[in-house]
């Protein structure tokens, strides 16, 4: 295998040169940096990351912990990520913590075990004291899709109430007063956000909660499914539905509940309007399109990368949002 030595001599520069063109330690010269890389590829040289790490005290990896790694919704965001930090010659490691406390602790050691330069989080287990714990403990990380007090600077949210709100109150303006909600689990900050959004909405239009119109889902397909068939059981009387029209948590149970929907012989969007959240790359291509409210979650991951490209890599790039605004995509199931 070749040495740093022989592309040295090769591309007939000094080692300090070789090391300034590997590491992005300080500026070389186009032509100079481009003799490098063709004495490198002639050589067949590979750089030692762990010789490059010591060297200069970063990995150039970058560990992301998401919930699942399956999935539209983070499919979606990893890709963007892994896209932003390959054009910054940067390298990812990728972790699923599922929504459990240990699991999450767990993957957060191991990213670090890795030598990671920076995390991005997106994480809904651990508690907000942990976070701050390891802020505190030097840790660069950035979370997503969640606010954490005293960590305002490391978080870029969604404003998960206004989409509630809006997807509410597009149905409220059709005409729709018996309104059904199949909601994630409310326990996630996300879920819970959402459903207050949709009962402000309601009460601008002076309408009470309705209990028995609301089913705790799961942010699943078979969520949706197993809502609407429980909302069903409770509303469908003498042949007829009571409830004119659905809000989904997300897409995925928007699918399910049109789904079942179609089997009961109902026509989506005649007997029952439908949106979902989301708008994963799948919702226009359900039978009728689903109307659904937009989460940037590509623009919220690109915004992410660039926090870490930031704060930790020292690259020059403007402000980072911290929040972003959902707004209502206007398809044929409503």
């Amino acid at each position: 295998m070749a040495t740093i030595y022989e592309v040295a001599k090769l591309a007939g520069v000094s080692l300090a040169t070789i090391s300034r063109v590997l590491n992005g330690t300080a500026p070389v010269r186009e032509s100079t940096k481009q003799k490098v890389e063709a004495a490198m590829r002639e050589l067949g040289y590979r750089p030692n990351s762990v010789a490059q790490s010591l060297a200069t005290n970063r990995s150039n990896s970058v560990g992301i912990l998401v919930s699942e790694l399956g999935g539209p919704f983070y499919s979606e965001l990893l890709s963007r990520i892994e896209a932003e930090f390959r054009n910054a010659g940067k390298h990812v490691i990728i972790a699923a913590g599922h929504s459990e406390e240990d699991i999450e602790r767990e993957r957060i050691e191991f990213l670090l075990s890795r030598n990671c330069d920076a995390l991005i989080l997106h994480v809904e287990s651990v508690s907000d004291e942990f976070l701050v714990e390891l802020a505190e403990r030097g840790t660069s990380f950035v979370v997503i899709n969640r606010e954490v007090k005293g960590l305002s600077e490391r978080c870029i949210t969604l404003d998960n109430e206004l989409g509630g709100y809006l997807a509410t109150h597009h149905l409220l303006k059709k005409g729709h007063r018996q309104i059904a909600y199949i909601s994630g689990p409310m326990w996630k900050h996300d879920a819970s956000e959402r459903y207050k959004g949709h009962l402000k909405a309601l009460a601008e239009y002076g309408i009470d909660e309705d209990p028995t119109l609301f089913y705790e889902g799961d942010f699943q397909e078979t969520g949706g499914v197993h809502g609407f068939a429980h909302l069903i059981a409770k509303h469908h009387k003498s042949g007829k539905l009571e409830f004119s029209a659905l809000v989904c948590g997300n897409d995925e149970m928007a699918s399910g509940a049109i789904t079942v929907a179609h089997e009961r012989g109902l026509d989506v969007p005649e007997q029952l309007a439908v949106i979902g959240f989301d708008n994963v790359n799948f919702s226009h291509y359900t039978y009728p399109k689903l109307t659904t409210i937009d989460y940037p979650i590509a623009e919220i991951g690109h915004m992410a990368a660039h926090w870490v490209l930031k704060t930790v890599y020292k690259q020059p790039i403007e402000d980072i949002q911290s929040v972003f605004k959902p707004r209502l995509i206007l398809r044929d199931s409503t």
